[in-house]
């Protein structure tokens, strides 16, 4: 496993929640939302939980193509519940497409970054929180910024 891999599972496991509701995603998504802003940045944002939204924002000159590309990035993690910036390098370490390795079609699942694990501890993955408009390390990288400080400001 790469350095880089270790990393991003270190940072999956630290970044989980206690407990997470409706309230929660609400803060959560408005926190991406105004960080986005603070950014400069116009993404669609969506967080869902057990297959659930609870939060939808589409940001001004976002299209349809990003809600597409949130599915696709959000179907990575259900079902292999890492983020979908860490299945895109695992694969690539591996030399391999995730269609390719896992059978599955690119028009469904896309390994690039901007879907992380909605992750409450001694749970598992309950959900994910997905971002689209940025190239796919800053989504992801927003995502983490946000959740790092969303976390650390929780009782």
């Amino acid at each position: 496993m790469t350095p880089l891999l270790i990393a991003l599972q270190e940072q999956e496991q630290a970044l989980s929640f206690e407990r997470f509701d409706h309230a929660y995603a609400w803060q959560l998504g408005e926190a991406i939302k105004q960080e986005a802003e603070n950014r400069g940045v116009n993404v669609a944002i969506d967080i869902t939980f057990n297959g659930q939204t609870l939060f939808y924002y589409a940001m001004p000159t976002t299209t349809q193509d990003n809600a597409e590309w949130i599915r696709r990035k959000r179907n990575v993690v259900q079902r292999w519940q890492h983020s979908s910036w860490y299945m895109g390098r695992y694969y690539e370490a591996k030399g391999k497409t995730m269609a390719e390795a896992a059978l599955v079609d690119a028009r469904d699942y896309a390994p690039y970054g901007g879907s992380y694990p909605l992750t409450i501890r001694h749970v598992g993955v309950v959900g994910s929180i997905t971002v689209s408009g940025l190239p796919q390390q800053a989504d992801h990288q927003l995502i983490v910024d946000v959740l790092t400080r969303f976390l650390a400001t929780m009782p």
